[in-house]
């Protein structure tokens, strides 16, 4: 079996109700990302978080150094579990995330978080062209409405759109509990 890593990407304050830029149901998947967390941990199998921080104030949210921009707590990292900082859509680019997943001999992501049309989609795509074997857990990632040229896109159609995509030709898309039944 490929030694497998759990990628949590932006599981941040600001995604949460309350937050400056909330997100549909983002509740619900820090729930089944704390469930793979959880799972993870039990089998000492390496884990690895992901936060964004803009580099200036001026940005709609994660501000550098803001309560916003930290991980919730529902998923935070144990003294020991890496963190890595990232101020891309992107976590590989311009971090330390691959150099990092490269030392401890990871062949498999399994990744959750926010937002899929965006942090999760750059990540898994990117992993994908690096080599890894990629499995997102779905039901542990979350989004927001779009809107393009007039029209509303609810965020579950955004959702599906993206996990459809991913489906497709980067990697496996399943369920936590079907991830967890393979762990």
């Amino acid at each position: 079996m490929a030694k497998t890593a759990l990628l949590l990407i932006d599981f941040q304050n600001d995604y949460f109700q309350g937050g400056k830029w909330q997100l549909v149901g983002t509740e619900a998947a820090a729930a089944q990302g704390a469930r793979l967390l959880a799972a993870f941990r039990e089998k000492n199998l390496p884990v690895v978080h992901v936060r964004h921080e803009f580099p200036t104030d001026d940005a709609p949210f994660f501000l550098p150094g803001s309560e916003g921009a930290q991980i919730h707590p529902s998923v935070a990292p144990l003294a020991g579990e890496p963190v890595v900082l990232k101020q891309q859509i992107n976590s590989f680019r311009d971090t330390e995330l691959k150099q990092l997943l490269d030392e401890q001999g990871i062949e498999h992501l399994v990744i959750v978080g926010a937002m899929s049309h965006m942090c999760i989609d750059a990540g898994a795509r990117a992993a994908a062209d690096f080599g890894y074997e990629v499995s997102v857990a779905h039901d542990a990632c979350a989004t927001l409405d779009l809107s393009f040229d007039g029209k509303t896109v609810a965020a579950a159609d955004v959702h599906h759109g993206y996990m459809s995509a991913l489906s497709f030709g980067y990697g496996r898309v399943a369920g936590t509990d079907e991830l967890l039944a393979d762990l």
